[in-house]
């Protein structure tokens, strides 16, 4: 049976539990060509370490990176936390884009087959291991026709041993749809939290045995209680300067009144049965779908606890997810 603590990735067979650990903040400082923020402000290398680590003795296994995140700074991070401990964990990173690793500057993208090679045996480096678990395709508007090329050339590095399974990071169904065509397709990461429902997704995942894999479960903050109307992001922080598709935050890290606002419609019961509402926000999701993996972000070894501890809290109930939906009119 299917529980939080044991569960598998889709249809590959990997098991990793409901709950997975996000790796772009614990990447630090990087920026696109025009010098603006892309990571999460300044980090602790050895706080990050140790909280991988403590992640693992929780019983977290799950951790999802991306070339890119710290331009190869969190692939590396990440290699080192797991450095005699990787048949513990279950490793999912993406490519696609390109980046200068000694400027710490994303410059690009490239979807092509030839690319995509050279992208994977670079993250094996950096991750310090011979494969990966699952490699997603992280150029959520790539060209469809393209990304059949991408998946049949993912068939070819699952038979080389290179990856366990395959996926793609995009909120689009229907381009999700054609990576869900490939036998050792597993999983669709895609925005999902208590505050935006994506449920063409969901279904879609549903419907193919795919683990929908939720980016943003925690509305970059703003579903940990520690934003209020006064709150300010820090310089180098892409909340301090957000991107357009960056919602939850106004000019100069400012959390947007309109989010705020429904995360307070919404607190009592998130933080029901003594949750605290990150661990509300997380339940959410595991009450919405058996296929959902939230993907939180962390840097610390307090916020690596808060979140593995959800899981002995388990999903919301249906009439909890219902009354949710009421509140935020849906």
């Amino acid at each position: 049976m299917e529980t939080l603590e044991n569960r598998t990735l889709g249809r590959s067979g990997i098991r990793a539990g409901a709950l997975g650990f996000g790796c772009w903040a614990i990447g630090g400082e990087w920026t696109d060509p025009a010098g603006a923020p892309l990571g999460w402000g300044r980090t602790d290398d050895e706080e990050s370490v140790a909280a991988v680590r403590r992640a693992l003795e929780l019983g977290v296994t799950f951790f999802d990176t991306a070339d890119v995140y710290g331009a190869g700074h969190s692939e590396r991070l990440l290699g080192r936390a797991l450095r005699g401990r990787r048949a513990e964990a279950v490793i999912a990173t993406k490519w696609g884009n390109v980046f200068d690793e000694r400027q710490k500057v994303m410059t690009g993208g490239d979807d092509s087959v030839g690319y995509a090679r050279a992208a994977l045996l670079a993250s094996l480096r950096r991750l310090g291991t011979d494969y990966v678990d699952l490699w997603q395709l992280h150029l959520g508007d790539a060209d469809p026709e393209r990304a059949a090329l991408l998946r049949e050339a993912c068939e070819g590095f699952v038979r080389e041993g290179l990856i366990r399974a395959y996926g793609w990071s995009t909120d689009d169904p229907a381009r999700a749809a054609v990576f869900a065509r490939g036998p050792h397709c597993a999983a669709v990461q895609h925005g999902l939290n208590v505050l935006v429902d994506a449920p063409e997704m969901v279904e879609l995942c549903e419907r193919e045995e795919l683990a929908s894999i939720n980016r943003g479960p925690l509305a970059m903050g703003l579903l940990t209680g520690k934003y209020g109307p006064l709150s300010r992001s820090a310089a180098g922080d892409i909340r301090a300067t957000p991107p357009p598709w960056l919602d939850w935050f106004d000019a100069g890290g400012v959390p947007s009144p309109q989010w705020l606002a429904r995360v307070e419609a919404v607190r009592e019961i998130l933080m029901s049965q003594g949750r605290t509402l990150a661990q509300g926000a997380l339940a959410w999701l595991w009450a919405r779908s058996p296929r959902t993996v939230p993907i939180p972000g962390f840097r610390t070894v307090a916020q690596a606890e808060e979140n593995a501890g959800a899981v002995a809290y388990g999903p919301l109930s249906a009439e909890q997810l219902a009354e949710i939906g009421k509140l935020l009119g849906r």
